[in-house]
């Protein structure tokens, strides 16, 4: 008796390297800017993830912080 390889192989979800390296571009830039630091409140949190995520806006001069 001889197995053969499954016709397709599943794929598991997860995160790309690219994804992951590009929140970590986004953390440092979000920590050099202050966003991270003295984080009291929501309005603060979300601050920073947006500052995290949306990093290239930082860089163009844009203030994430939510009044």
């Amino acid at each position: 008796m001889s197995s053969y390889a499954p016709a397709r192989t599943r794929t598991r979800p997860g995160f790309s390297l690219l994804f992951v390296v590009y929140v970590a571009i986004g953390a440092v830039a979000a920590y050099t800017h202050h966003y991270w630091s003295h984080i009291h409140t929501i309005k603060a949190f979300v601050s920073a993830l947006l500052a995290t995520l949306l990093w290239p806006l930082l860089l163009l001069g844009v203030n994430l912080h939510i009044h």
